[in-house]
């Protein structure tokens, strides 16, 4: 299984795309989130819309879910289309998505009112829920990312288990610095794609200053995503990671480090890079 990143930025990058990664499975493409600017992070992997077979929503945001009003009418009225994309979220986050995020302007097309499956064939799953996609195990994970008041919003990360290399991945999505929460996932994964922010803290991200304090066994099983603007090499094409990032990650013990817009990473030699 390859884990390919169409963007690694925050909500606010200008050089980088938002976050949102990409596994490819049997030629198959199972995308984790659709960010507003996620039609220029296909096109800059030379895919397009007709390439996703399989998309999971971590929570509403507009970097998460900002391209998905994008992909339901490109789908709908591109005639060589034959196959909706399946739409995963959690059940609660999936019924405040279409009311509150998508209804105002996926709820009707000429002469017809239309709901979320007429873009997408919808898969809801429950708190505690599971899923497969071509032979891949989802197991989804409630993060502290915002209180709204005194209530958790809905995000959820998720577990994935690799059947190639028999590994477990857990992708956080958004989430505060939480150790005490989840060290229990950091233990039970073997790759780890962890947001962290790399300016100003925020309060609702895991910041790089926070998450260098953790244990060594947990930050060296990380990829960093999430990260703003000034992790980025600013005077050259394509604005790979700068050196002074890159090392900087190395020595505080994240030996896979930061991962850049555009980079493809194979799972059998991400454990290979950790078995040794």
């Amino acid at each position: 299984m390859k884990m390919l990143f169409l963007g690694t930025g925050s909500a606010f990058c200008v050089r980088n795309f938002q976050t949102n990664m990409m596994l490819v499975r049997n030629d198959k493409r199972f995308l984790i989130d659709a960010g507003a600017d996620i039609r220029w992070a296909l096109k800059e992997c030379k895919l397009s819309y007709k390439s996703i077979n399989a998309l999971y929503v971590t929570h509403l945001h507009s970097d998460h879910i900002g391209g998905i009003e994008y992909l339901a009418f490109c789908t709908y009225f591109d005639p060589s289309v034959k196959e909706q994309i399946q739409l995963i979220a959690n059940s609660e986050l999936m019924r405040d998505m279409w009311n509150h995020s998508l209804q105002g302007g996926l709820s009707s097309v000429q002469g017809k009112k239309t709901t979320l499956t007429d873009y997408f064939t919808v898969t809801s799953i429950p708190k505690n829920g599971k899923f497969f996609w071509e032979d891949v195990q989802f197991d989804i994970i409630q993060s502290i990312h915002i209180y709204d008041g005194y209530a958790i919003v809905p995000s959820y990360g998720l577990m994935i288990h690799d059947p190639d290399t028999g590994k477990v991945i857990f992708y956080t999505g958004d989430s505060q610095f939480a150790p005490n929460q989840l060290k229990d996932f950091y233990n039970a994964a073997d790759i780890i794609v962890h947001d962290c922010e790399t300016m100003y803290k925020s309060g609702v991200h895991a910041h790089y200053d926070e998450l260098k304090t953790l244990p060594a066994e947990t930050k060296r099983k990380m990829i960093l995503v999430h990260y703003q603007d000034n992790v980025l090499l600013d005077d050259a094409p394509f604005f790979p990671i700068s050196k002074e990032w890159g090392d900087k990650a190395k020595s505080d013990g994240f030996v896979l480090g930061f991962a850049a817009k555009g980079s493809e990473w194979d799972t059998e030699k991400v454990r290979d890079i950790l078995d040794h």
